[in-house]
């Protein structure tokens, strides 16, 4: 059967930041400008493209308000010679203010349309092209390119302050649950086969995690989940890490020494601590379901705590290349109508728009000058830590449909069984007696997950089975147009 492509809501992205300035001008902004806290993870969109069609769509913007401002002080020009041949009586000057001003008018009407034009063209595209997203725009400045792949890769996240009381997985969407499972006994030594008692073999939290990470995915039967070890500091602690924050007035580093992740494992403290991150991208990276576990082994007894969130599909806004039309007559009839409509708009707008982005950057340029001056001179502490992410604010529950509940559900249940799998297989093989872990996941087991949906919760118990069955359940396509359709953007 046709499948979804991993990468569709990567191009979805892409070809949206041709369509729509204000998401263009944030994604610039937040992937390539310049910035002391940390970034969210990337949660499964190439960032590097993105970043490169953003920088394309807003230097398009960019040269068509200059050019309309241009235009604008020729239309004023031209309305004002008009007007004082008509009041003066001399025909000839009106005549010629008269044709200047409609040549103007002309003017910015084929500037809106080729703008338009080319937009649209980038947004399909880059949409329907499955191999060459990160090919069709050029790149951007090189240390921005370098810092964004190595966030795909990141084994430390900066939080901010203000979620240090809620949630330090910041950027990871809606929380479904947060726990600490029954503690497990772990110093009795199991049977030995023929009588008497095995030695209990060492092992650390360490030990657990990797253990864990490299065998969750064939015990879950989620292909393609995602384990990795990180260390969440919080955002006003990072500069205590030399090796996090090596410049306090530049941006901290998204990839730091296994040593160190592990310390935070090992001994955490001073607002570091280590989990193990089990991210699972749903069909086409519509949704997204992660697990954050970290083993806390003070003997006698083992125990995990746990945290899981979901992020839900796009909201609305990135669906409207799904509504482009692709005929040759109807887009040509488009292209005319939206031209004809925005072109006194996009006129008058052109100089406050240049003038405001102008005054972004010059706000942004002084507050980042006055922080630096301020930690330089001052010793201020700053809070590094990021706020959120891309993928979670763009996220929009009410796109998700029957399909991203179930497959939701069906996520949590493979990961909350394969961590407990994974627990007793550890155990056995280093002779622990795994009476009291029976015990624990009997308790463990009764536990339920909460999903956002349209119409209201849905309660995903054990077994993928969903509660309040009398409550409605949605229903038509998850989300407009259907998605993606299969084997395509």
């Amino acid at each position: 059967m046709p499948q979804y492509r991993k990468d569709g809501v990567t191009r979805r992205l892409c070809a949206s930041v041709h369509l729509d300035d204000d998401f263009a001008q944030e994604v610039d902004r937040d992937l390539t400008g310049d910035r002391l806290n940390a970034m969210g993870l990337t949660l499964g969109v190439n960032f590097v493209a993105l970043a490169r069609h953003a920088r394309v769509a807003v230097r398009r913007r960019a040269a068509l308000d200059r050019q309309l401002a241009a235009l604008g002080a020729l239309l004023v020009t031209a309305l004002l010679v008009a007007l004082g041949g008509l009041i003066g009586g001399r025909g000839p000057v009106a005549q010629i203010g008269f044709y200047g001003l409609l040549g103007a008018l002309a003017s910015a009407w084929w500037l809106v349309h080729h703008a338009e034009s080319q937009a649209r063209a980038a947004a399909q595209q880059v949409f329907r092209d499955p191999d060459r997203a990160e090919k069709l725009a050029p790149p951007v400045e090189p240390e921005a390119e370098a810092w964004l792949h190595e966030l795909k890769r990141a084994n430390v996240l900066p939080y901010a302050d203000a979620a240090a009381l809620d949630n330090p997985f910041v950027g990871s969407g809606h929380e479904l649950r947060e726990t600490v499972w029954q503690p497990i006994d772990v110093s009795k030594p199991a049977e030995a086969p023929g009588g008497g008692k095995l030695p209990i073999l060492s092992f650390d939290a360490i030990d657990l995690h990797t253990y864990v990470a490299r065998e969750m995915e064939s015990i879950s039967g989620l292909d393609g989940l995602r384990a990795r070890n990180r260390l969440y500091v919080l955002g006003s602690h990072a500069y205590m890490l030399q090796e996090l924050v090596p410049d306090r007035t530049r941006r901290p580093q998204a990839q730091i020494p296994k040593q160190l992740v592990q310390a935070g494992l090992q001994s955490p403290g001073a607002a570091m601590r280590t989990h193990l991150c089990l991210e699972r991208v749903g069909e086409g990276g519509r949704l997204i379901v992660s697990m954050y576990l970290r083993a806390i082994l003070n003997r006698p007894s083992l125990t995990w705590e746990v945290a899981v969130y979901a992020i839900p599909p796009l909201g609305a806004r990135f669906y409207r290349l799904d509504r482009l039309p692709v005929a040759s007559f109807d887009r040509w009839w488009s292209l005319v109508g939206h031209a004809t409509s925005h072109t006194l708009p996009e006129l008058r707008g052109a100089v406050g728009r240049i003038r405001g982005r102008g005054r972004t950057r010059r706000r942004s340029a002084k507050f980042l000058k006055k922080v630096r001056r301020d930690i330089t001179d001052q010793h201020v502490i700053y809070d590094y830590g990021a706020p959120d992410s891309l993928r979670e604010r763009i996220g929009d529950w009410e796109q998700a449909g029957y399909n991203e509940r179930t497959d939701a559900a069906d996520f949590l249940n493979r990961l909350q069984q394969g961590v407990l799998v994974a627990t007793e297989r550890f155990l056995k093989d280093h002779n622990v007696d795994t009476s009291s872990f029976d015990k624990a996941q009997q308790n463990i087991n009764t536990q339920t997950y909460n999903i956002n949906n349209v119409n209201g919760p849905s309660n995903i118990g054990p077994g993928g089975q969903i509660g309040n069955p009398n409550a409605p359940q949605g229903s038509g396509p998850s989300g407009p147009g259907g998605g993606a359709p299969p084997n395509k953007p």
